[in-house]
């Protein structure tokens, strides 16, 4: 999947687009699962829906992708885990900014060893707010402080000190159904949607077996940060065994297809 010189370069980036893509027929479908969510839960936000098999764990379905797999074990190694997801809407002339981050600042898994695939619903630019990265910022394995911010944001934690980041970011620029994917550690964010077009994210995280998802440690960013809990995120064991034995894995369910099927197919299924 992965050439050698691409897994240089995420070594040495911390973000790379994969050189394979969501076919069409694919992506058509998570955006009309996206739409079809959107609608039934007017409660979710349009900006960011977090935690998608915790709604439905038929979303574990773009997960489980074996090219996507195939990626993540080539970066992470053979067995990991899927334990957490979210839909980034950043609807059209409002969609909000996402501030300069690390997003372990938030995960409370212990070692922080992780990555986040990026799938892109709609062609993602500068214009529509495309996610921005500063090349080899996770090359030091270190959090930066960070501080809340008050404001119209989608997530509300940034680095406490960005300057220079600005002048040292690149945007990743996608096409529909390109796959961007990026280190846990590495600083991120994104500018608010100022354009006529959306633009649509379905990002997907997962974590080496070697770590594990520390809940003392997520109560404790709860009390101390006011992040908003995941201890009720399921683990998926998505590839492998469970090397450290301290995961609560579940098992990973049947049915997966009926994502992909088409709408009266799917409906008679489910």
């Amino acid at each position: 999947m992965l050439s050698q010189s691409d897994i240089q370069r995420y070594g040495e980036e911390g973000q790379i687009v994969l050189p394979w893509r969501i076919p069409e027929d694919m992506i058509s479908r998570i955006e009309r699962r996206t739409d079809e969510l959107l609608s039934e839960r007017p409660d979710l936000s349009a900006d960011y829906v977090p935690g998608l098999p915790e709604i439905s764990e038929h979303w574990l379905a773009v997960a489980c992708v074996p090219e996507i797999l195939d990626a993540v074990e080539q970066l992470i190694g053979p067995d990991f885990i899927n334990w957490g997801s979210a839909l980034f809407g950043k609807p059209a002339n409002d969609g909000i900014e996402t501030p300069w981050h690390q997003d372990g600042e938030y995960w409370p898994i212990r070692p922080l060893a992780t990555c986040t695939i990026w799938i892109a619903i709609d062609d993602a630019t500068p214009e529509n707010g495309c996610m921005r990265v500063v090349p080899g910022s996770h090359r030091d394995g270190t959090l930066l402080p960070h501080k809340t911010v008050e404001g119209d944001y989608t997530l509300y934690r940034t680095l406490e000190d960005s300057s220079g980041t600005e002048a040292n970011a690149r945007d990743v620029v996608l096409e529909r159904g390109q796959i961007s994917i990026h280190d846990v550690y590495m600083i991120h964010g994104s500018r608010p949607n100022r354009s006529s077009r959306p633009r649509r994210g379905l990002t997907f995280r997962y974590m080496p077996t070697t770590s594990h998802f520390d809940y003392d440690l997520n109560d404790r960013l709860v009390r101390e940060r006011g992040i908003v809990s995941l201890a009720h995120r399921k683990l998926f064991l998505l590839r492998g065994v469970d090397r450290c034995g301290r995961n609560r894995v579940v098992d990973i369910p049947s049915n997966l297809d009926a994502f992909w099927a088409p709408l009266e197919l799917r409906t008679a299924a489910e």
